[in-house]
């Protein structure tokens, strides 16, 4: 008997079953072929083994990354490439290294850095979720990594500046929709009418920018504009998530928004609150400083964590 499996994930919103790219394309590929994972939604990766989601664990094996996760899915037998050709294959690896060089930075940008939807969207939404006072705190966290990361990748010469970047990234990811839209055409699947590895990859990316309520949405009304892609992804959250392809109903939106709404004044009134309370302690009398014997504590390495490649 086969070992269990858990993945642990971010939860979703929006008609979707996860809002974060990643845990998506896990949990479409789980579906696609037939692996038999328990998902538990987490919302808070200081909770899991590595730090990171998704993370999925099988007896005493713990493995985060979605490639990774999908390597160790194929050792168990559950291939969703069985049928795939060794020019298909490599295909896959090349419309996946695509898909983070092209589509990935955009995302981030329009989830994490774009002022608009960080404030009135993604922060609201992962600090509703999160317990009290690390709300305060792990939204920014996410915000810094991903513009650091969008201006390690995308930040060299000759775009210096931040406004240059943007309308790169944005460029970029329009490009890349382009070419799935017309690598996609008329199938079902990118391959056929069998979901496969690259399937679940172009799934978890576009699903949350087709599906997610911002207020600045370029790069939705660009995939918008691409009917295709926006079944591809209609059709796999009806047929393997079995949710509605509109995610709320016209009433149930209204409720979502004015939920959102509240808890958006609620982040701002904790994060003010605590800033008044440092002015506070800041005007207050102060006692001369004790002299503490200081600690070093040694330097860690911290470990980076670019997609692996999958193997073929």
């Amino acid at each position: 008997m086969a070992a269990p499996m858990e993945l642990s994930c971010w939860g979703g919103d929006w008609g979707l079953p996860s809002l974060h790219p990643e845990s998506l394309t896990v949990m479409a590929y789980a579906k696609f072929s037939g692996a038999p994972l328990t998902v538990n939604t987490i919302n808070n990766s200081w909770r899991t083994p590595k730090g990171d989601l998704p993370v999925l664990v099988s007896e005493d094996i713990v493995i985060s990354q979605p490639a990774k996760i999908l390597n160790f899915l194929r050792k168990q037998k559950y291939n969703a490439d069985y049928d795939l050709s060794a020019k298909q294959g490599a295909d896959t690896l090349a419309y996946i290294a695509l898909l983070e060089e092209k589509l990935h930075p955009a995302l981030l940008h329009t989830f994490w850095v774009e002022a608009e939807n960080y404030c009135s969207v993604t922060k609201p939404w992962f600090a509703s979720r999160i317990a009290f006072p690390l709300r305060l705190y792990l939204p920014g966290k996410m915000s810094r990594e991903a513009l650091n990361r969008i201006l390690l990748t995308k930040g060299g010469p000759p775009l210096y500046s931040l406004t240059e970047v943007e309308a790169q990234i944005y460029r970029d990811a329009k490009e890349c929709l382009n070419l799935l839209s017309k690598r996609l055409g008329t199938s079902q699947f990118f391959f056929g009418d069998t979901p496969t590895t690259l399937d679940a990859f172009v799934f978890g990316f576009l699903a949350p920018i087709y599906k997610v309520c911002f207020p600045r949405v370029q790069l939705q009304e660009h995939l918008k504009q691409l009917p295709n892609l926006c079944r591809f992804c209609d059709d796999i959250l009806t047929c393997y998530f079995r949710l509605t392809v509109s995610g709320h109903s016209p009433a149930g939106q209204d409720t979502a928004d004015a939920n959102l709404q509240k808890l958006t004044q609620l982040v701002n009134k904790e994060s003010n609150l605590i800033e008044k309370m440092d002015d506070n302690l800041r005007k207050s009398p102060q006692h001369p400083p004790r002299k503490l014997t200081t600690l070093k504590l040694a330097a860690g390495g911290e470990e980076s964590s670019p997609m692996s490649r999958l193997s073929p």
